[in-house]
C-alpha cells in the first residue's frame, strides 16, 4: 500500500489492530488533518479537538510559526547527538531558563524521560549535597498520581492497570494522599532520608483534581523547612494550560526542579526538559545522564518557537478567561441535568463528573455521542470526561462547543 493511497477509517483501524500493540483504547475516529482547534477525519468530517493530545497542542494544530521553524531546521541540521555542540541548543537553553527563571536546563524528549531525569537529579543531590546515606534516599509522591509509564514510575503508581504484572518494582518512594499537608509534614518529620517531593500541581489523569488553595505554596514551604526538593511535574499543566505560564504560578511557587514536556513543542515534536538552579543541577556531570536525541537542533528550534507563540498570542490570559467562561456556562446547566454532578478545573483544563460508577460505560458512551456531534473528548477514570481544547480557541468557538456539550448531555439524559 502506498503511503499516499487514501484509506478509510475502517481500514486504518483494522491495520492498527492487526499490526500494532494493543496498549491504547482510542475513540474510533481516524484523523488525517489538523488546523488550530479543528481536526478532520479521513472521510473529511470536521471536529473540535477538546483533548489537545493531552495538552500537547496548546498552540493549536500545525501552528504555522512552529511548523515553519521545524521545517527550516530539519532542512539544515537535524541531529548531531551531544558528542558535539550544535548552534541551536544554547539559544534554546538561554531562552527557556530566562523565561522560567532557572539557571540550567537539561533537555530530554518525552515527559516520562523528564520525570526519570528529575528523579535522578534529586537523588544525586540528596547524596552529594544533603549527605543522605548511599541508596537510602526516599522521594515522596502522591496517591492517584500520573507521571508516565516507565518501570520506575509505575512502581509508585496505584493504578492497577499500569502496575499489574510489571514487577519487581523500584523501591525508594513513599506515597501520601494528595492535597494533604498534614500527611506531607508527618512524612517529612518522620523520615530523615527524604530527598524530594514529586507532585502534579493539578492531577490531570486522576480526573482534573485541583488541590485546595494554598496547598502548593504550603507544600513548598514544608519542603524548604526540611531541606527537601519540591519537584513540580508540569508536563500537562505547564505552558499556559491553566491560565498562567505554569500552574504553580497561581500560588507564586518556584519549584526546586521543574519538569516540562508536551506543549513545550506545541505538539510538533517530542521535546521535554528539566530545569533547576546551579546548586541542584550542577550535581550532574559528563556521563551521568544523556539522550541521543535530547537537545537536538530541531527540538531546540521548535521549543523556542512554541514558547514564543504562547507569549506573543497571550495564550495564558486566553486560557484563564475562557476557562472561567466554560465553567460558568456548565455550572448554569448542571443543576438541570442529573447526569452530571460537577465541573472542575483551572484555565482550559477542565472535567465533568458523570453520575455513574467508574466501571460503567456512560462516560465513554457520552464521548461517542459528542464525536457524532463534532467534538472529540475522552474519559479518564471511567466516570470523568476531560475537556482541554487548544488554547488558541476563541470565545465564539468555545460557546459553540459548550452548546454541543450541553445538547449532547441533554439528549443522552432523555
Amino acid at each position: 500500500m502506498s503511503v499516499l493511497e487514501r484509506i478509510t477509517s475502517e481500514d486504518a483501524i483494522a491495520l492498527e489492530n492487526k499490526y500494532g500493540a494493543h496498549n491504547y483504547h482510542p475513540l474510533p475516529v481516524v484523523l488525517s488533518r489538523g488546523e488550530g482547534v479543528f481536526v478532520w477525519d479521513v472521510e473529511g468530517k470536521k471536529y473540535y479537538d477538546f483533548l489537545s493530545a493531552y495538552s500537547a497542542v496548546n498552540q493549536g494544530h500545525c501552528h504555522p510559526k512552529i511548523v515553519g521553524e521545524m521545517v527550516n531546521q530539519a532542512q539544515t541540521l537535524t541531529l548531531t547527538s551531544r558528542a558535539f555542540y550544535n548552534d541551536m541548543l544554547g539559544k534554546y537553553e538561554k531562552y527557556a531558563t530566562e523565561l522560567f527563571g532557572f539557571d540550567k536546563l537539561l533537555p530530554m524528549n518525552t515527559g516520562a524521560e523528564a520525570v526519570e531525569t528529575a528523579l535522578k537529579v534529586c537523588r544525586k543531590w540528596a547524596y552529594e549535597k544533603k549527605n543522605i546515606p548511599d541508596n537510602k534516599a526516599q522521594i515522596i509522591v502522591c496517591e492517584n498520581n500520573f507521571h508516565g509509564r516507565t518501570t520506575t514510575i509505575i512502581s509508585f503508581s496505584n493504578d492497577p492497570v499500569a502496575r499489574e504484572n510489571f514487577g519487581p518494582y523500584t523501591e525508594g518512594f513513599i506515597k501520601i494522599a494528595y492535597d494533604d499537608l498534614d500527611a506531607l509534614e508527618a512524612t517529612l518529620k518522620n523520615n530523615k532520608n527524604v530527598a524530594g517531593f514529586l507532585v502534579e500541581p493539578i492531577q490531570g489523569e486522576a480526573g482534573v483534581y485541583v488541590p485546595s488553595e494554598g496547598y502548593l505554596s504550603s507544600a513548598k514551604a514544608l519542603c524548604k523547612k526540611y531541606n527537601v526538593l519540591f519537584i513540580a511535574d508540569e508536563v500537562q499543566t505547564g505552558i499556559a494550560r491553566t491560565g498562567k505560564m505554569l500552574a504553580v504560578d497561581h500560588e507564586n511557587v518556584k519549584p526546586d526542579i521543574l519538569i516540562l514536556g508536551k506543549a513545550l513543542s506545541g505538539g510538533a515534536y517530542p521535546v521535554s526538559a528539566v530545569l533547576a538552579d546551579d546548586s541542584i543541577m550542577n550535581v550532574i556531570g559528563p556521563g551521568n545522564h544523556g539522550s541521543t536525541f535530547g537537545g537536538n537542533p530541531v527540538a531546540a528550534a521548535v521549543a523556542i518557537a512554541a514558547l514564543e507563540v504562547v507569549r506573543e498570542e497571550e495564550l495564558a490570559a486566553n486560557a484563564n478567561e475562557l476557562g472561567q467562561l466554560f465553567r460558568e456556562e456548565l455550572n448554569k446547566f448542571i443543576p438541570t441535568c442529573d447526569l452530571v454532578s460537577a465541573v472542575r478545573g483551572k484555565g482550559l483544563l477542565n472535567a465533568i463528573l458523570i453520575n455513574d460508577s467508574e466501571e460503567s460505560s456512560t462516560a465513554w458512551d457520552i464521548c461517542m455521542a459528542l464525536k457524532e456531534n463534532g467534538l472529540l473528548a475522552k474519559p479518564t477514570h471511567g466516570n470523568i470526561i476531560r475537556f482541554a481544547p487548544p488554547l488558541v480557541i476563541n470565545e465564539t468557538q468555545l460557546l459553540d462547543c459548550v452548546s454541543i456539550i450541553i445538547n449532547t448531555l441533554t439528549d443522552f439524559n432523555n
